[in-house]
């Protein structure tokens, strides 16, 4: 009997201990879920977008009428083509190049301002790395650059709000992390001037009504007449903006609805355009020396035709004309499908849209400029 009883003793002994073993091994997971998680804000390495740009001046007070008109109606039967130019994109890596596709597949999603793409542990192989999360982040930085300059039409984002996340979760096994992007603690990642999802529909419907009245005028048109004519558009419809105080004056809004902005806005309106039409062209960053001699931030394209590529920048074929009057031919095509032996003089192409962003490579220019008729 006392055999039996010590055996007994000696299981529920036994089993108290596999008990409080087990108690304890769970507390040590909870505690481990929970001190060990954390949210690592990333956001930007720095700022996005450009400095306060501005474009050239000549004086210039002859009269000569302008060639196009405002807009000629609604458009019969066109189909846009899109060829968005991923020349940025082909240049990401693996990781950018997935949040990249992310953030384009969410562009209906992005409109709200507080939308937030999930992508669980996507990025597991980099963040476990030595330095992961300032990799992971440098990656995203690069991601967006591309999105935002290849993309005009996502044009109500401010990239300066929009963070990647990072959940890190210990636990006795390893570690896991959890990616998200959000606007953190900014009330939203919409640009200036927009506070809504119906805000930013209502820009876009404007911006529909405008690119295609537009286009309808370069029905059965040649490629050249095409970027001719979204070029004379757009210098004669647009007002630089020298306040650079504005709202909407780096974006597509601006440019085509508002029809005051600056270079950026000028690049992404042809970008946009080229785009619609089918025509292969590039939002261009970099310095510009302009007609007093001073050396500032500027935006232009590049252009593709007839299997070259030529520069055309609209801004400065726009200039504020000193003492009024209208512009001559030779100042109106003075930057219209030019080559390097043109653009070099005067024009310098940036590898970076950030100091702290990946370097960017563009197709080199035909030499020699694309006879002007």
């Amino acid at each position: 009997m006392k055999q039996k009883n010590r055996f007994i003793t000696f299981l529920l002994t036994l089993i108290a201990l596999v008990l409080i073993i087990a108690l304890c091994m769970l507390g040590i997971i909870v505690y481990g879920e929970i001190s060990g998680k954390q949210v690592i804000d990333l956001g930007f390495i720095e700022d996005f977008g450009f400095p306060k740009l501005s474009n050239d001046e000549i004086t210039d007070n002859t009269n000569e009428p302008t060639s196009v008109g405002e807009t000629i109606g609604e458009v019969d039967g066109y189909e846009p083509q899109k060829s968005y130019g991923k020349n940025l994109y082909e240049q990401l890596s693996s990781d950018a190049k997935l949040i990249y596709d992310k953030l384009y597949a969410n562009k209906e999603n992005l409109k709200t301002g507080t939308y937030q793409i999930e992508f669980g542990n996507s990025f597991q192989d980099t963040l476990s790395k030595e330095n992961g999360s300032e990799e992971l982040k440098k990656e995203y930085q690069s991601a967006i650059e591309a999105l935002i300059y290849e993309n005009p039409d996502i044009f109500y984002l401010n990239p300066n709000n929009i963070y990647i996340n990072i959940e890190e979760t210990s636990r006795i096994w390893g570690t896991t992390f959890n990616v998200f992007i959000n606007n953190a603690n900014s009330i939203s990642y919409l640009d200036d001037g927009f506070n809504s999802k119906e805000d930013v529909n209502n820009a876009e419907a404007k911006i529909e009504e405008v690119k295609n009245n537009i286009i309808a005028q370069t029905t059965g048109k040649s490629d050249y007449e095409k970027i001719k004519i979204i070029h004379d558009y757009l210098v004669d419809t647009i007002e630089y903006d020298t306040t650079v105080s504005n709202e909407y004056i780096y974006n597509l809004y601006g440019a085509l609805v508002l029809k005051n902005c600056v270079c950026e806005g000028y690049a992404k309106a042809f970008q946009y355009l080229m785009n619609e039409l089918g025509i292969e062209t590039l939002m261009v960053i970099g310095t510009g020396t302009n007609s007093k001699n001073e050396t500032e931030n500027h935006a232009w394209n590049y252009v593709k035709l007839n299997d070259a590529w030529y520069a055309v920048d609209a801004t400065w074929d726009d200039p504020i004309i000193i003492g009024g009057g209208r512009l001559s031919n030779k100042s109106r095509y003075k930057y219209f499908l030019k080559g390097s032996k043109t653009m070099d003089k005067n024009h310098v192409v940036s590898e970076k849209f950030t100091d702290a962003g990946q370097s960017f490579t563009y197709p080199e220019l035909n030499k020699t400029d694309y006879p002007i008729y």
